[in-house]
């Protein structure tokens, strides 16, 4: 029986048997035994039938992991948990798998309320639209009362790259993504006029960096928003996290 390693990036290498991921103590105690290793090297897959992977598995490696390096490590932390919160952040993020903003940004269990949605989007107030953002405000701001909002967008957005490409005759091929992207149209506009001699792929740089200046702006919008700001209570924070050139950054 070959002696399997976990790879946390979601790939595993194994030889099949009964559907089952093996992965030996020696591995697993190796993984564990190491806080600061976050992530194990991917290893390619192999167009055979020896390739596999295992949600399964993967799902209950990554939990016993998070208990063995994490929840019984610090246990004060995760008994003031139980309790309560108080984030000092919200921070909204897209929900590309490449951009998790606890990763990025080192941050821990109770130090940020997320949310994470297609671009990094934020829309304008609205009662009776996209009441799912509003609530996520309203909530974080009404009752964690968060001393920041931070909006992260990033390099090869999938969403700005949509909203950049998409049709102004209103033909839309997405039931919900084309109207959702278009929240960001202000910064298409202005990319798209300012930046007409530049490629397609570097306008759609510079649209993600202006689509989190829209976001922050629509920020605005919100009632219990404003009042936070002028009041100095909230501080609104853009970001963009560029993991295509060379040095990795957030500006």
């Amino acid at each position: 029986m070959a002696e399997e390693q976990f790879s946390e990036l979601a790939n595993y290498e194994c030889g099949i048997k009964k559907n089952l991921v093996i992965i030996s103590e020696k591995a697993e105690s190796e993984s564990e035994s190491d806080e600061d290793e976050t992530f194990d090297k991917v290893q390619p897959g192999h167009d055979s039938v020896e390739s596999c992977f295992n949600p399964v598995q993967k799902i209950v490696h990554g939990f016993k992991h998070f208990l063995s390096n994490k929840f019984h490590k610090y246990p004060c932390l995760f008994n003031e948990l139980k309790e309560t919160q108080h984030p000092k952040f919200l921070v909204f993020a897209c929900s590309d798998s490449r951009v998790s903003p606890s990763h990025i940004l080192n941050l821990q269990p109770g130090e940020a309320f997320m949310a994470r949605n297609i671009g990094n989007l934020i829309p304008i107030f609205d009662k009776l639209k996209h009441s799912e953002v509003g609530s996520i405000i309203e909530y974080a701001v009404q009752e964690l009362k968060v001393e920041n909002i931070l909006v992260i967008g990033h390099s090869r957005c999938g969403g700005v790259k949509r909203l950049m490409s998409h049709p102004e005759d209103g033909s839309a091929t997405f039931d919900f993504i084309d109207n959702w992207v278009n929240i960001a149209q202000a910064a298409k506009i202005k990319v798209k006029t300012q930046h007409s001699d530049l490629t397609f792929e570097e306008q759609c740089e510079i649209c993600a960096e202006e689509a989190v200046n829209v976001s922050l702006k629509n920020l605005h919008s919100y009632p219990f928003v404003k009042s936070g700001v002028d009041e100095k209570k909230i501080a609104l924070r853009g970001g963009y996290y560029n993991f295509v050139d060379e040095g990795n950054y957030i500006n």
